[in-house]
């Protein structure tokens, strides 16, 4: 499966940034879907995931509450809204798909080019 990450960009701390990656290829409803993010010096980590159908999700302590994963498989496509925004987002967002619903991101055999997210204080 391809994976296409878009959505990124600047905002202020606060704002509000919806990120969408679009899968092609293989049957996208048969794969788990993972949002992770690397800051400059950082270890990648995990953001968010969701289980194939959309009724199971997980994320980090550090966005629950602010971020939201979602899908429509209809449009082979996962989105991640943030709100409440901090400087401490600050990061590449990747997606990333796998048969296995997981928050490890190497257990993922899938992955997006990545989309850079800034947030100024």
């Amino acid at each position: 499966v391809q994976l296409q990450a878009s959505g990124g960009g600047m905002v202020q701390a606060g704002g509000s940034l919806r990120l969408s990656c679009a899968a092609s290829g293989r049957t996208f409803s048969s794969y788990a879907m993972g949002w992770f993010r690397q800051a400059p010096g950082k270890e990648r980590e995990f953001v968010a995931a969701i289980n194939w159908s959309g009724d199971s999700t997980y994320y980090a302590d550090s966005v629950k509450g602010r971020f939201t994963i979602s899908r429509t498989n209809a449009k082979n496509t996962v989105y991640l809204q943030m709100n409440s925004l901090k400087p401490e987002d600050t990061a590449v967002y990747y997606c990333a798909a796998d048969t296995i619903f997981t928050v490890v991101p190497t257990m993922y055999d899938y992955w997006g080019q990545g989309t850079q997210v800034t947030v100024s204080s």
